[in-house]
C-alpha cells in the first residue's frame, strides 16, 4: 500500500562489502584512503625516530609538533588570524603561586569604592565627618528638648497635686 504522494529516500539501495570481498581486497572502499592512512603512519613513525635520535627535545618542541598535527582539515588549511586566541594549557608544575593576577578596571574600581565606603563609615562612627557632627548636634538638641519637656511635666504634675491638696483643706 502506498504511503502518499512522495517516495522515500533510496537508502535501501546501499551496497556493503561482504567479509569475502574484504579478505579478497576487492572492497569498494576508495583506495586513496588506505594510501593516506599509510602515509600518516609513516610520518608519525619518522617523527618519533627523529625525536629519539635528538634525545633532547623539550616539552615546548613536543607541543609545537602536536600543534602541527591537527585533526581533520585543520592540517590542510593554514590560518593566519591575528584575533585567534590559542588556549594556553598550564601544567600543575608550571603554575606560579607567587604571581598575583591583575584586576580589571571595573574590579579595581569596585574594590576602591568598597574601601572608601568602609573608611567613611568608620569616620562616621567616630563622629569625624561633617554629617556625623550635624547628627550629633541634632541629637543633643533633641535630648535637651526632651529633658525640658520632662521637667515641665513634673512641674505641672506637682502644681496639680498642690491644687488638690489645697481644695481638700
Amino acid at each position: 500500500m502506498g504511503r502518499g504522494k512522495f517516495k522515500g529516500k533510496p537508502t535501501g539501495q546501499r551496497q556493503f562489502s561482504t567479509p569475502e570481498d574484504i579478505l579478497a581486497g576487492t572492497s569498494r572502499r576508495p583506495r586513496t584512503f588506505k594510501r593516506e592512512e599509510a602515509e600518516h603512519v609513516e610520518e608519525v613513525s619518522e617523527d618519533e625516530a627523529a625525536g629519539e635520535e635528538s634525545g633532547e627535545e623539550s616539552g615546548e618542541e613536543l607541543e609545537e609538533k602536536s600543534e602541527q598535527r591537527r585533526k581533520g582539515t585543520q592540517g590542510l588549511i593554514e590560518i593566519n588570524n591575528p584575533n585567534l586566541v590559542r588556549a594556553k594549557n598550564l601544567k600543575a608544575k608550571d603554575v606560579d603561586f607567587g604571581k598575583t593576577t591583575e584586576l580589571s578596571r571595573r574590579e579595581r574600581e569596585e574594590l576602591e569604592k568598597q574601601r572608601a565606603h568602609e573608611r567613611y563609615m568608620q569616620l562616621q562612627e567616630q563622629g569625624k565627618t561633617e554629617k556625623a557632627r550635624l547628627d550629633l548636634e541634632r541629637l543633643a538638641l533633641i535630648r535637651q528638648q526632651r529633658a525640658e519637656a520632662a521637667k515641665k511635666r513634673e512641674e505641672e504634675k506637682a502644681a496639680k497635686e498642690q491644687k488638690k491638696a489645697e481644695a481638700r483643706k
